[in-house]
């Protein structure tokens, strides 16, 4: 459709916290009409119970093989000092596999689970995106929304594997270690332990939160990026006509600069966070090992003993060293859902009542009852407008721009809602019926017909979904494109390009109207369908919207007045309300704004031919 007559806004989306994230998120693991989905979640957190176990007793073997070696052994259970030192290698390279295997395990038991929650959160949110109104789509940037989709839908990936798989593991393992350091070696072992991974955990947890707020910044700046060079790349011609690539690259490097200088900070506090875990991790391993290189010496420790204590803390040395990119990735992740979760929970404008039924189309006369509207309270667009279209009959809207007349087309496919009045179809208010089904009834015709990068065939064959070859031939034929399909090299597999843009004005016009014929429904809404094409053009896609309208009820928004002077009735709009109606000629013969629009637009007519 043409420009809205006033600019409306959207509020912006707010952000799902942390926990309503974890919240929205957790039912997609235990879903209470998918059991398959709760058996691969149990299945996969035995096979993890397992793989710890199974590392947590690993260094044992490499102690008891070390020992062997040494002679030392003898206090060593006899049944396994038995397996010699050579099989108690081979145990421990077992032990090694079976984790690893368990792991892997783990990972194929839940791949599915995982993909599932990410495939029903994408669909979700698409999905809720098409439900959303039109002002919140005119106030949005596609590219900025993408962004929010594609981010939002690879952490809800990355939560449901590493919060379950990294984060609750990582915790039992560090539990069983400083256990065994405490039974085995004694509690100061377990202590120094326990204060090492205490002052690791909150060095990295408090860097990392402040590195969160860095890596935010450089993720708006991304986006922005992002958003100005789709914006760019969208209005290619535009940029031509004006001659502003250089100012384009020079507006996209700007935004990539602030990008550049967050993402540096990036880089650099993540060089701090390394250093200070790698300090603090060492220094955890130097106490624990002089303490039990002491405890050789004294003859209180085998040298076994002092090899397990280097295993087990070098063990632990991997997961925590992985904890600060674990935790940093959860905590963008929580950020990335939170904008999509926040997408999410922007309501829609326009809904469904609770007992709304199909439409039952019959005449299809339309009328607006005393109709008011307005995209902000401060400025009302249109101001009590009745109007009536009888069963088959054609009504033309003309008026200057932010007259309200586009307005009308939008309330009648109900992209928003009246604020006063009512609109209805055959005596029933479009607010009382499904948009699925008003929408189904009502075939539009915009000024600028935008199309899928995809084939001509599929373009006009989205006018139904379940169209043959021979549907879609037939409306193109109508629309009087068929022989100019034919005549391409690919026919009807031709893509069309980015908008449309492979193919004339003319020739877009001629694929909207044929997809609309395809449609066939029962009102049309031509909103100044021909008023961007050249005057030759217009006359010949004037005939086929007239025969397209024929036994339809039919509303169109028209600049040139001379293609709707065979309406049936015409209401002149001015400042959003109706000003005059009737036929061309009585409006002629009243002398009134039509009659002195009709004047001027013949005076330019025949100056421009002239």
């Amino acid at each position: 459709m043409s420009a809205p007559d006033t600019i409306p806004s959207a509020s912006p989306d707010a952000p799902a916290s942390g926990w309503q994230t974890i919240l929205r998120v957790a039912p997609h693991l235990w879903p209470k009409d998918q059991l398959w989905v709760r058996r691969r979640v149990m299945i996969a957190l035995a096979f993890l119970l397992v793989s710890k176990v199974i590392s947590v007793i690993t260094p044992w073997f490499y102690k008891l093989a070390v020992d062997g070696l040494a002679g030392e052994g003898a206090a060593d259970p006899a049944r396994i000092m038995a397996l010699g030192a050579v099989g108690l290698v081979v145990a421990y390279g077992l032990a090694r596999l079976g984790a690893v295997l368990f792991q892997e395990l783990r990972d194929a038991v839940f791949v599915r689970v995982a993909q599932r929650a990410l495939r029903r959160l994408a669909l979700e949110t698409f999905s809720h995106i098409h439900r959303l109104s039109m002002r919140y789509h005119i106030s949005r940037r596609t590219g900025g929304l993408s962004r929010i989709i594609e981010r939002g839908v690879k952490g809800v990936e990355f939560l449901l594997r590493f919060l379950l798989f990294s984060i609750g593991p990582l915790i039992l393992e560090l539990v069983l270690v400083t256990l065994i350091f405490a039974f085995a070696f004694g509690w100061s072992y377990a202590a120094v332990v326990a204060v090492t991974i205490t002052l690791y955990v909150w060095f990295t947890f408090a860097v990392t939160e402040w590195r969160v707020k860095i890596r935010q910044e450089m993720n708006d700046q991304d986006t922005d990026a992002n958003q100005k060079a789709v914006d760019s790349l969208l209005n290619y011609e535009t940029v031509k006509y004006f001659n502003a690539e250089a100012r384009e690259a020079e507006r996209y490097d700007g935004a990539m600069q602030l990008y550049e200088t967050a993402a540096v900070k990036t880089g650099l506090s993540l060089s701090l966070l390394n250093v200070g875990q790698t300090f603090l991790i060492t220094a955890g391993l130097i106490a624990v090992m002089v303490m039990a290189a002491l405890g050789v010496q004294q003859g209180q420790l085998t040298v076994g003993d002092f090899v397990m204590v280097n295993a087990y803390m070098i063990q632990i040395t991997l997961p925590l060293g992985f904890l600060g990119t674990v935790y940093r990735e959860i905590r963008q992740a929580l950020v990335d859902m939170g904008a999509m979760f926040g997408l999410l929970s922007q309501p829609a404008e326009v809904v469904d009542a609770p007992d709304a039924k199909p439409i039952a189309v019959s005449g299809c006369e339309i009328t607006f009852d005393n109709v008011s509207f307005s995209y902000d309270p401060s400025r009302e667009i249109l101001k009590g407008v009745s109007l009536r279209v009888a069963p088959g009959e054609t009504l033309a809207l003309v008026g200057h721009s932010g007259s309200g007349k586009s307005t009308i087309a939008r309330l009648m496919f109900r992209f928003y809602d009246v604020t006063g009045g009512a609109i209805r179809i055959d005596g029933q208010d479009i607010r009382d019926v499904t948009q699925s089904s008003l929408h189904e009834a009502i075939g539009v015709v915009p000024q600028d017909t935008v199309l899928f990068n995809d084939t001509i065939r599929y373009n006009i064959g989205y006018g139904r979904a379940n169209a043959t070859e021979a549907d879609i031939i037939a409306a193109a034929r109508a629309a009087k494109i068929h022989d100019f399909i034919e005549s391409l090299p690919d026919g009807y597999d031709t893509t069309v390009g980015e908008r449309g843009l492979k193919l004339s004005g003319g020739e877009k016009q001629r694929v909207g109207i044929a997809r609309t014929i395809l449609k066939n429904p029962p009102i049309l809404i031509l909103d100044e369908a021909t008023s961007a094409l050249d005057t030759q053009t217009e006359r010949s896609i004037q005939e086929s919207l007239h025969e397209m309208g024929e036994g339809r009820s039919v509303i169109t928004i028209a600049h040139r007045l001379s293609t709707i002077a065979d309406a049936d009735c015409i209401l002149v709009m001015e400042a959003g309300r109706v000003i005059e109606q009737g036929r061309h000629e009585a409006l002629l013969a009243k002398g009134g704004r039509y009659a002195a629009m009709w004047a001027q637009q013949r005076a330019e007519e025949e100056d421009a031919a002239a």
